[in-house]
C-alpha cells in the first residue's frame, strides 16, 4: 500500500557533500524517494531551485544551492491501462494519435487524481506507449505525453507512440513550430480586436498548485484575436494561439490583462452556473504539426462541445 499523500513543502539548502550531482539524484538522497519519482515532480514544476522551477532532472546542483519541493506527494510508477476510459480517436499513425479530450477528464496521473485518466485508456487501446516509460528520461506516470490540456479544457491533443514520435514532436514545440489554437470567452469586453500577452509564468509564491506571472517565470507568448463582444453578461469570444505552451497559460494571461476565461474560478471569474463546476469556456480547436513518419503537414480541426455552444448562442455561428 503506497503511504498516505503529504501536501507540505520540503526546503533545504544542498550540502558541500553533493556539489554537482543531478538534481534527481540529490533530491532523492536527501527524501528517500526514487529518481524517477523526482523527475516526475521535476517534469511537474514541482522543484525549484533558487526559486525557480528546475528546468530538467540532469540539472547540476551547486553546494548552497536552496531546493524547494512542493507540494511534496508519493508518485506511484507507471500508469496502470483503464479500457473504462473512453477515449476519441481523431487520428491515428504510426508514431503518434491525435485525441479530442472532453473537459473533466485529466490527462495523466498527478497530486490530484491518479485514476481515469486519458493517458491510461490509451494504454488500454495502443499498449505500445507503455514502451515509452522505459526511455531514458521520461516520466512513468505520463509515457507518449508531449503536451497537455488542462482538466475543465476540452479538445485536440496528440500523444507519441513510439520514440521517434516523442523526439519529433518534442522537437516541433521546441521549436514552436507545432500549431495550436483555442476558442474561449472570457470577461469583459477586451479594447484590442487583437494582440499578444507576452509574460513569463512560474508557480505562485503564495499557492503552490496555481501559476502566475513571474519576473523569473519561464517565457510564455498568447496571441489573441476577438470573434465577437457579447452583452448581458459582458464577455468576448476569442481565438487563441499558443507560441509557448506553460502550465495555465491561457488562463493565466488572460486573468492578467483583466478578462479571465469565463467559469475559471480558479484565476478571478465568478462561478458560471450554467457550465460544471471546473469546466471553463476554453477549447483546442486546431492542432497541426509535421508527421514524424512523412515529414507531411497535417492538421485537425475539433467543432464547439454542445455544452459551450450553448453558452455561446448565436456567437457560436461566427467561428
Amino acid at each position: 500500500m503506497s503511504e498516505p499523500e503529504r501536501t507540505d513543502a520540503l526546503d533545504f539548502a544542498i550540502p558541500a557533500s553533493l556539489e554537482g550531482v543531478r538534481v534527481d539524484r540529490a533530491v532523492a538522497l536527501l527524501t528517500g524517494r526514487s529518481r524517477s519519482e523526482v523527475a516526475s515532480l521535476v517534469a511537474q514544476d514541482r522543484v525549484e531551485v533558487n526559486g525557480r522551477p528546475a528546468r530538467r532532472a540532469a540539472e547540476a546542483l551547486r553546494a548552497g544551492d536552496h531546493v524547494t519541493v512542493t507540494p511534496f506527494a508519493a508518485v506511484e510508477e507507471g500508469v496502470r491501462p483503464d479500457p473504462e476510459v473512453v477515449v476519441t480517436v481523431v487520428a491515428e499513425a504510426k508514431d503518434y494519435v491525435v485525441v479530442d479530450k472532453a473537459a473533466g477528464v485529466v490527462v495523466h496521473p498527478g497530486a490530484g487524481q491518479r485514476d481515469g485518466t486519458l493517458i491510461a485508456g490509451l494504454l488500454a487501446r495502443y499498449p505500445e506507449i507503455a514502451a515509452l516509460a522505459e526511455e531514458p528520461g521520461s516520466d512513468p506516470t505520463r509515457p507518449g505525453v508531449v503536451h497537455r490540456l488542462d482538466k475543465g479544457t476540452s479538445g485536440l491533443l496528440v500523444v507519441a507512440r513510439t520514440v521517434r514520435g516523442r523526439d519529433s514532436l518534442v522537437g516541433q514545440l521546441s521549436a514552436r513550430t507545432v500549431r495550436r489554437e483555442y476558442v474561449g470567452l472570457v470577461e469583459g469586453h477586451l479594447a484590442h480586436d487583437r494582440g499578444v500577452v507576452d509574460a513569463p509564468i512560474g508557480r505562485s509564491a503564495n499557492e503552490p498548485t496555481r501559476m502566475a506571472v513571474r519576473v523569473d517565470g519561464r517565457e510564455a507568448r498568447t496571441h489573441y484575436e476577438v470573434v465577437a463582444r457579447l452583452d448581458e453578461p459582458a464577455t468576448t469570444l476569442v481565438r487563441l494561439r499558443l507560441e509557448t505552451g506553460r502550465t495555465h497559460q491561457i488562463r493565466v494571461h488572460m486573468a492578467t490583462i483583466g478578462h479571465p476565461v469565463v467559469n475559471d474560478t480558479r484565476y478571478g471569474h465568478r462561478r458560471d452556473r450554467r457550465l460544471a463546476d471546473g469546466r471553463v469556456v476554453l477549447h483546442a480547436a486546431h492542432l497541426g504539426f509535421v508527421d514524424p513518419g512523412t515529414g507531411r503537414d497535417v492538421a485537425w480541426t475539433s467543432d464547439l462541445p454542445t455544452d459551450l455552444a450553448s453558452v455561446l448562442g448565436d456567437a457560436a455561428q461566427a467561428l
